[in-house]
């Protein structure tokens, strides 16, 4: 005998959950939650609410991807596990690959930045120009505008790529230099330990 066909009742919740998880699926930068409230033109809580629901198959162990809170925003990233298949596919500027001179600039960029190649070069006490090319081409640090003094040299700060990439909310989650000095092996040691927290 036929079953009767039954409506299955869908929660709005869950209907708002697969509307975040396709605006982040498709977005190239994290989502701030009033840009993804805006997007699925909703309530910001409810937002919230429904990012918690996919927390939970988008965590690592469970799925290929990890729902991670991120650069001021949301967004996926490619789980641990998979993250050698996906350094195959795809040349990604990780902090693996990033040389000593490199590291240190970075460093020097994000814990005392906006700041200018002289001044990143009297912190290392060698030229800066091709350690802060290289991390501008990667997207890890970029222009903030000019310093004051003559001939306006140009500063430089950290992207939203460097907060992803390093696994940061924001920069407020480096380590402090509370009782360091400010040599650039110290400084670069503690940008260190970021990416081996990220990576833990």
């Amino acid at each position: 005998m036929d079953r009767p066909l039954r409506l299955i009742s869908s929660n709005p919740l869950d209907q708002l959950a697969r509307t975040l998880e396709a605006l982040l699926v498709v977005a190239s930068a994290p989502l701030p939650l009033e840009e993804l409230a805006a997007a699925a033109d909703d309530d910001p809580e409810r937002v919230e609410t429904a990012l918690g629901l996919l927390r939970g198959p988008y965590r690592e162990g469970r799925s290929g991807f990890v729902l991670e809170r991120v650069a001021g925003g949301y967004a996926f990233r490619a789980a641990r596990e998979a993250a050698e298949a996906c350094g195959r596919l795809f040349e990604r500027p990780v902090q693996r690959g990033l040389s000593q001179a490199a590291l240190e600039t970075l460093a020097i960029v994000a814990y005392l930045g906006p700041c200018t190649r002289p001044e990143i070069a009297r912190i290392r006490g060698v030229a800066a120009d091709s350690a802060v090319a290289g991390l501008v081409e990667r997207g890890l640090i970029a222009e903030a505008g000019r310093s004051d003094e003559p001939g306006g040299a140009v500063r430089y700060r950290t992207t939203p790529l460097f907060e992803r990439v390093f696994g940061l909310e924001s920069l407020s989650e480096l380590p402090r230099l509370d009782d360091v000095g400010t040599g650039a092996a110290e400084i670069r040691d503690r940008l260190q330990t970021v990416a081996e927290r990220r990576s833990a």
